[in-house]
């Protein structure tokens, strides 16, 4: 199913007193008018004459959020719904509330009807929380008790994943970034290297590493990826290194070394009944041999850690590896779809619906000159472009003035705490609490944040991710001729304030290995 052919049905949760029966009340049996009602007793109104013999149908009534579950049954149910409805899997047209948690453990409930989508329910928070819309944000599906999780793909259904999980467990949805979700399509040749993809290279040599790649993706198929991976015997705690082949046909391992002759290659999981999960929490579980590890859990296995087939990679990019190769090959062409909607919707202007049309007060919208006594219409166009750059250069230098002055107005509380008003800047968070954050909302190039030094009281550290690794660099406060300045490099580039630093990477590398491109951020439910 297309997730973004599909039309919202998200709902808010009906309030108290909010919904509204249609219909027109019937005519009284006789008398001049409707009788006396005393104010304590209820009004009786009857039926219509045009439908004497329907019944309401339970299927059609909304559902209400009850207030006293613990009186209702089935016990502690948040929902007040028919008796006909029942339990099983969802059908079309009924709706089913989402609990829905952010990374600061606040949750949100929505009711959202069978076929939402994670895209659907993605845009519906980001509208209620303010946040700013881009294809970065996703649904997680967290099993903590399992300590595993995934990045639900755009067209995949919430009502459904919810449904999958058995009663009573300790499963949740999470809203936060992901700013891997979709770059496997940007940087390809990252995300396969060659080691990974020989055999496809080797059978098509002449095309350079990234074409090939790039027909793979375009076309909606999987390269054939091998490598050497960890895995953990059924039922046991050992730990043993098989050499693995994705092919068209499923993932196999061999029997004997690396050979990939059919005689030694046993067949492994069926990945088109199953769903793959980063394991967060590896060596404390599972004992893995590295943190790199991540798991293929069939959809028949609803809980316990019996059924799941663990493995275990080397390194980060081994396992993003192979974990890009098992969306490929589950999904296919459907998710670079997903991926041509989402940079589709970035090009879209903010508005639904058509283009409007340009008010009669926009037309008569003119530059002006207030430099005067009196102001004036400007009608030359280079006119217009000289004063622009001018009232341009006024500000740069009113910013300049704000940004030179003494040190002590820069000590002035509002100054010193301007940077902590910025989404990137995350106070004084540990430095393995940073890492865990970076590599929960994506190990791409130029994720980065600001927080302060736990060693340094007067520091700062901007924490940068490159090349699949969190690197930490130290920013220092420095004064000279009474004024402060924040350096990274001995004094050699100085900034009056953490915003015009962070400002100033974002635009060059300077020292950095890359440019600041994404900022970790936290919205609040």
């Amino acid at each position: 199913m297309d997730g973004g052919a599909q039309r919202s049905g998200l709902q808010d949760p009906p309030g108290p007193g909010s919904a509204e029966q249609e219909g027109v009340p019937g005519e009284w049996d006789g008398g001049e008018g409707p009788p006396e009602v005393k104010r304590s007793q209820p009004l009786f109104i009857h039926s219509s004459s045009r439908q004497p013999e329907e019944e309401p149908r339970a299927s059609s009534l909304p559902s209400i959020p009850n207030p006293f579950p613990e009186l209702c049954s089935p016990s502690n149910s948040p929902i007040l719904s028919s008796p006909a409805l029942g339990q099983g899997p969802p059908r079309e047209g009924t709706s089913h509330v989402v609990k829905v948690f952010g990374e600061d453990g606040a949750c949100r409930s929505l009711e959202v009807s069978a076929g939402t989508t994670a895209r659907q329910l993605c845009e519906t928070l980001v509208r209620r929380t303010r946040a700013l819309q881009d294809h970065s944000w996703a649904l997680v599906e967290l099993h903590q008790h399992l300590a595993l999780e995934r990045c639900l793909e755009d067209h995949e259904s919430v009502v459904e994943v919810q449904s999958s999980w058995p009663p009573g467990a300790d499963s949740r949805f999470v809203f936060r970034k992901n700013f891997a979700k979709y770059e496997l399509f940007k940087s390809n040749a990252s995300f396969f290297p060659e080691v990974m993809v020989s055999s496809c290279l080797e059978a098509n040599k002449s095309m350079a590493h990234s074409e090939l790649i790039q027909n793979f993706l375009n076309s909606g198929s999987c390269p054939e990826v091998q490598g050497f991976l960890q895995l953990r015997e059924a039922g046991r705690k050992v730990w043993k290194r098989f050499y693995f082949s994705l092919r068209r046909s499923g993932l196999y391992y061999s029997t004997k070394g690396t050979s990939k002759d059919p005689r030694h290659l046993q067949y492994f999981a069926d990945l088109t009944e199953s769903n793959i999960y980063y394991v967060t929490q590896g060596k404390k579980h599972y004992g893995t041999p590295t943190e790199f590890g991540f798991c293929i859990k069939p959809s028949k296995v609803r809980s316990g850690v019996k059924g799941l087939k663990l493995l275990c990679s080397e390194d980060e990019q081994s396992r993003s590896c192979w974990m890009a190769a098992f969306r490929l090959f589950k999904y296919g062409m459907q998710l670079y779809r997903n991926y041509q909607q989402a940079q589709a919707r970035l090009s879209q202007p903010p508005w639904i619906g058509p283009t409007p049309l340009r008010s009669v007060s926009d037309n008569a919208l003119v530059a002006m000159d207030f430099s005067g006594c009196t102001g004036r219409v400007i009608e030359n166009p280079s006119e217009v472009l000289t004063v622009a750059l001018e009232e341009a250069q006024a500000w740069r230098k009113k910013t300049t003035h704000r940004y030179s002055l003494p040190a002590a107005c820069q000590s002035s509380p509002l100054s010193a705490a301007i940077h902590r008003t910025q989404p990137w800047f995350h106070g004084r968070i540990s430095r393995e609490d940073t890492q865990q954050l970076i590599g929960r909302q994506g190990l791409v190039d130029g994720v980065f944040l600001v927080r302060e030094s736990q060693r340094n009281p007067k520091g700062f550290v901007l924490s940068l991710c490159h090349l699949q690794r969190v690197k930490h660099y130290l920013i220092l406060p420095s004064e000279e001729e009474g004024r402060l300045y924040f350096t990274m490099d001995d004094g050699q580039t100085r900034f009056a304030d953490l915003i015009q630093l962070v400002e100033f990477h974002q635009i060059n590398r300077g020292i950095l290995p890359c440019k600041l491109r994404h900022y970790c951020t936290c919205v609040a439910l």
